[in-house]
């Protein structure tokens, strides 16, 4: 299959615990951002960034894309993983002979773990009040 046409929009969703990731993709000059933001300023760290930034890298398009993302929800961590998530999503249905390669990296797959939930009648998750036996 032939790759998108230059004009082509893709847009994706990603995940990651709570955090929610929104991507509007297309061919460009390798322009980033991130509500609004250039991605090296949201993602204060270098590790963050390349986490965000990797299913560029493994389809060998960096600086070739430009993406818009709107992000919400989690924390720095879960965000990137989601941008990491709708991205390579949004990669794919450009085009889709992409999909061994970030699949073989476990870029397609979403993360599945959650915060478990606190239980009625002790104090956390797994936490359980102090036993007194008298």
């Amino acid at each position: 299959m032939s790759t998108a046409t230059d004009s082509e929009t893709f847009t994706a969703v990603g995940r990651r615990k709570t955090a929610v990731a929104r991507i509007r993709l297309s061919r460009g000059e390798g322009k980033l951002t991130v509500n609004g933001r250039p991605l090296e300023n949201y993602f204060f760290t270098e590790m963050l960034a390349k986490r965000a930034t990797r299913p560029l890298d493994v389809a060998e398009l960096a600086g070739q894309m430009d993406a818009t993302f709107l992000v919400e929800g989690g924390g720095s961590v879960s965000q990137a993983g989601a941008v990491s998530h709708a991205l390579a999503r949004a990669l794919q249905k450009y085009n889709p002979e992409l999909r061994p390669a970030l699949k073989k990296a476990g870029l397609i797959t979403r993360d599945p773990r959650m915060k478990e939930r606190k239980k009625s009648g002790q104090p956390g998750a797994r936490k359980r009040f102090q036993f007194s036996k008298r």
